[in-house]
């Protein structure tokens, strides 16, 4: 291949790159939220799931006087009488409507349902809910039967028994179990709404036709079943809301990505009053923008009062989105090894303090990149809201005409970050955006200060990758040699490839259907040896088996425990 003419004498010199002016908002005077008053978007359980749990604490007292006096003299006559009323009206024909109508009680049943959720719920990849689910059966099925063993309370007497029975009574464990697991299945595939509520009537339908049958055919005592359904609903209830809210973990069944939070109804009004308390703005509109964009946050564009009437953005970060990161990062570390500058976030306040703190920074430097406006709490330690300035009629870079200018001023980026020692580490196309001729850099949550020298190398990659779907690999490497000698160059695409590439950059190379990086690779005057990016430690050989060691033990727990309950 013909030599190609070496970078000029001023390769390294940065190109100005223009830098917005900061948008004109009226601000009003912020309010300190007092101490005691509740944030803008408190977490609670909602009316129902705080009387099934003053309920479960009642039984759990009523077991705590059985067991402290030895007695249950007065639940004995109680239920004898309500279980003598039921044989009175026993017949041949309504034993046998009494058999069928109980059948979700029995064994098979009850694991026919167990094993439908579980495999419905790893089909849905509805991870969150599965994991939320198991948990809640285990724990359910344990109190149940531990606290039988404890009670030791005898079935029925005085009344023939007509079914199947095996254990101690109190409470009944098929019901406990039962309850649970039609609740699970309410929370875990029913959308909220008025879906939702029709299955709560449907499977108080259920539970209560399999009550009666019990009572009918006297399997249990009416304190038994009452008490199962109570434990079963209330353990179930207090999990699923606590830990997969609806507003952040929906069930849908629509398209969309986990990331993105519904911003209406309660969520929607909590971020306007913050946004006044907090940051003195007025906000009127708050719409989600650009999802596809997006995997980490909930981008929204929130109109608020000016002169005239401006946009800001705003990225919602919750602490779904950090435990997402963490189990993504643990995931790749496990598959293909941990990047040698990977590092989760601990919490959701540290997130949103960081990309804030890195924003400042590039604005400081005179890079091309959003003013920030602030942070705003919206949930203690769950959720916060990172505002800064919109770049109103821009576009992603994806579908903006680029010319030479434009190409210089995404190298330039890239150039200043260095001299300033910055790495952006997620350069796609949804994260540049073209206004009139000028370019935009933007979402910082991953960028990193004094970052290793290949993380840098690997920006300028795909920097060039980007700037090149939209030109070609020729034009963008002559204009990359104005500032860029080429071992830099050279260094760039030695340290770039697969995983260093963020996925909608590798997406829309393979949608072009051409090998962008080889025309790259082929333009070079020399190649260097490809940089080693991951570590191939002990540590993920220690938490494959680790993982794969918890996830058997989880599973023969969980088995062994229904398998061995006296359903």
């Amino acid at each position: 291949m013909a030599s190609l003419p070496q970078a000029p004498p001023d390769a390294g010199r940065t190109i100005p790159v223009p830098r917005p002016a900061p948008p004109a908002i009226q601000r009003v005077r912020r309010r300190r939220r007092p101490s005691g008053e509740p944030p803008p978007l408190p977490r609670h359980l909602n009316a129902s799931g705080k009387w099934w749990l003053s309920l479960s604490g009642m039984v759990v007292v009523a077991w705590a006087v059985v067991l402290a006096t030895g007695s249950v003299t007065v639940f004995d006559v109680a239920d004898t009488r309500v279980l003598q009323a039921f044989a009175e009206f026993r017949t041949p024909w309504l034993t046998r409507v009494a058999d069928v109508a109980g059948v979700l009680g029995t064994a098979p049943a009850i694991y026919v349902i167990w094993l439908t959720n579980l495999v419905t719920l790893a089909a849905l990849r509805r991870w969150r809910h599965l994991f939320v689910w198991v948990g809640v059966g285990t724990i359910v099925v344990s109190i149940a039967a531990g606290m039988a063993s404890l009670l030791r309370r005898p079935r029925p007497y005085e009344v023939e028994i007509l079914g199947s029975w095996a254990g101690f009574s109190m409470p009944s464990l098929p019901m406990t179990v039962l309850s649970a697991f039609l609740v699970s299945m309410a929370y875990s595939l029913v959308p909220s709404g008025r879906y939702r509520t029709k299955a709560k009537w449907a499977i108080a339908g259920l539970l209560l036709l399999t009550a009666l049958s019990r009572l009918y055919l006297a399997q249990d005592h009416p304190t038994d079943i009452l008490a199962g359904v109570i434990l079963g609903v209330a353990v179930t209830l207090a999990a699923f809301r606590l830990l997969t809210p609806n507003d952040v973990y929906p069930v849908r069944y629509s398209r969309g990505r986990p990331a993105h939070l519904d911003v209406t109804g309660a969520r929607g009004e909590a971020i306007v009053r913050a946004l006044h308390d907090q940051l003195g703005l007025i906000a009127g509109e708050v719409k989600p923008f650009n999802l596809a964009g997006s995997g980490g946050s909930t981008p929204l564009r929130i109109t608020v009062k000016g002169d005239p009437d401006t946009y800001v953005f705003g990225k919602l970060y919750a602490a779904t989105h950090v435990r997402s990161d963490r189990w993504y990062k643990l995931g790749r570390t496990l598959l293909y090894g941990r990047l040698e500058d990977e590092q989760p976030y601990h919490s959701v306040r540290r997130l949103v303090q960081y990309e804030d703190y890195v924003l400042r920074l590039l604005s400081d430097a005179g890079l091309p990149v959003a003013h920030p406006l602030g942070v705003v709490e919206i949930t203690p330690e769950r959720e916060y809201l990172l505002v800064n300035e919109f770049f109103d009629g821009a576009e992603e870079i994806g579908d903006a005409e680029i010319d030479d200018n434009v190409i210089d001023q995404g190298l330039s980026v890239v150039r200043r970050m260095w001299e300033i020692g910055l790495a952006h580490r997620d350069i796609k196309p949804a994260n540049l955006m073209v206004r009139g001729g000028t370019l935009f850099l933007i979402d910082t949550a991953f960028a990193e200060v004094r970052p290793s020298p290949w993380r840098q190398a690997v920006d300028l990659a795909n920097m060039m990758l980007v700037l090149g779907l939209r030109t070609s690999a020729e034009r963008v490497y002559q204009r990359a040699r104005r500032q860029f000698s080429d071992e830099e160059i050279a260094e760039a695409f030695a340290a770039t490839r697969g995983l260093t590439m963020p996925s909608q950059l590798r997406r829309m190379l393979r949608q072009q259907g051409r090998d962008l990086h080889g025309d790259f690779l082929q333009l070079l005057p020399y190649r260097l040896p490809p940089i080693k990016i991951q570590r191939w430690t002990w540590r993920r050989v220690v938490l494959t088996v680790a993982t794969l060691f918890g996830g058997i033990l989880a599973g023969a727990f969980i088995v062994s425990t229904l398998l061995g309950s006296p359903l």
